[in-house]
């Protein structure tokens, strides 16, 4: 076995992913919160031969940090080409870490960093466009997507983290080169340093239906994850189970699932008690009198703060990504999700959003009305405010 090897079977010992599944040309693994997902992530920059991407929304200079900044400055230094790109809004990292990145190798690049501009929308638009993509890819061979960025946040309780509630995915084969080529393209519309072309001159992916990635990109292709969802939502024909930290669809998304209930499909959704962004949920918690209404079962997630954006309709189509379903990450951000038509990886979708429901308390007509008024006041306030958040 080689370094490489030997080191990668060191970080994943007792990690496996949550399930492991074929997909035409590629192999899926879905990996549960930071426990198991960023051991391999970490292996998969270890084993780097030739290049590196990396795009996430949050960087911190915490241990989980350092761990990843410290594996990509040694792979740089071994002569990898190493792009990272992070969102200047979202990350704190010091300007001495990226000095020490740099003087590595690490090609850095920040997201929109805020500088004055003259004009108010154009402020405006610059602060709320945020690059919330969450992906890696290893030598054009490797891929990872979903939600967890780069924080001790998402790292495992065992780790010292907090160990937040995630999904993430690893991709070998051609939908990693989808998820480069859409990296690559980022890296290129935002003038980050040009990158060694000859290393990423690939083959073109080979189609897959069984497995797709959907970008969120710039303005022609802001709509592509929203569309994906109304797609597989207007198809559904027996459940939808929906799992998503922030849950404030817009209407067109609202109405579609509402539809799906009067056909007779069970819609679930799994919502965070427990979250970073307490607005979000008041807004949430404003939404819910009218999923109720409809027929949408609705649960709140209890303890540690869930941040997964998932779905799974019918045992058979499935995404995982960053997309959250609300306005700015189908309308503004930029996002990525993998989604993935198959029906035994389907089966592990179902398995792992069961799993999470007897973590969750159902919220019923009765149980909102039983709000005290200034929560009710709140979440009315918040709902109002659905489209900025």
């Amino acid at each position: 076995m080689n370094v490489a090897l030997a080191r990668r079977s060191e970080l994943l010992d007792g990690r496996e992913p949550y399930a492991e599944v074929l997909l035409g040309p590629n192999r899926a693994a879905l990996l549960r919160d930071g426990f198991q997902a960023y051991p391999a992530m970490l292996a998969a920059i270890a084993a780097a031969q030739h290049t590196i991407c990396l795009e996430t929304y949050i960087l911190r200079d915490d241990t989980t940090g350092r761990r990843f900044l410290d594996a990509l400055a040694e792979r740089a230094r071994a002569g990898v080409e190493v792009l990272l790109l992070f969102d200047s809004w979202g990350s704190s990292v010091s300007s001495d870490s990226l000095a020490a990145l740099r003087d590595a190798g690490v090609k850095v690049h920040a997201f929109e960093p805020l500088r004055f501009s003259l004009g108010l929308k154009r402020i405006v638009a610059k602060l709320l466009r945020r690059n919330h993509r969450k992906s890696l890819v290893v030598d054009g061979e490797v891929g990872f997507l979903g939600g967890l960025n780069i924080s001790d946040e998402y790292s495992a309780v065992a780790d010292g983290g907090e160990g937040w509630r995630d999904t993430h995915l690893r991709i070998e084969g051609p939908g990693a080169l989808q998820l480069e080529a859409l990296f690559l393209k980022t890296w290129r519309k935002q003038k980050g340093l040009a990158p060694d072309e000859a290393r990423f001159a690939r083959p073109r992916p080979a189609v897959c239906a069984a497995l797709t990635i959907v970008g969120n990109d710039f303005a022609l292709d802001k709509k592509a994850i929203r569309k994906a969802y109304v797609d597989a939502i207007s198809r559904a024909r027996q459940r939808i189970f929906l799992t998503h930290a922030y849950f404030l669809p817009p209407g067109k998304l609202l109405k579609t699932l509402h539809k799906a209930v009067r056909r007779g499909v069970r819609v679930a959704v799994i919502v965070a008690a427990s979250t970073d962004v307490q607005l979000v949920l008041w807004g949430a918690r404003g939404l819910y009198p009218k999923l109720l209404k409809n027929g949408v079962e609705v649960y709140e997630w209890q303890g540690r703060v869930l941040h997964a954006k998932t779905a799974v309709i019918d045992g058979t189509w499935s995404t995982v990504g960053s997309a959250n379903l609300d306005a700015l990450s189908l309308r503004q951000n930029l996002e990525v999700n993998a989604v993935v038509v198959d029906a035994t990886f389907g089966r592990a979708m179902e398995q792992l959003f069961l799993e999470d429901l007897a973590h969750c308390q159902r919220v019923t007509l009765a149980s909102v009305r039983e709000y005290g008024w200034f929560t009710r006041l709140l979440s009315w306030f918040a709902f109002q405010l659905r489209h900025w958040l």
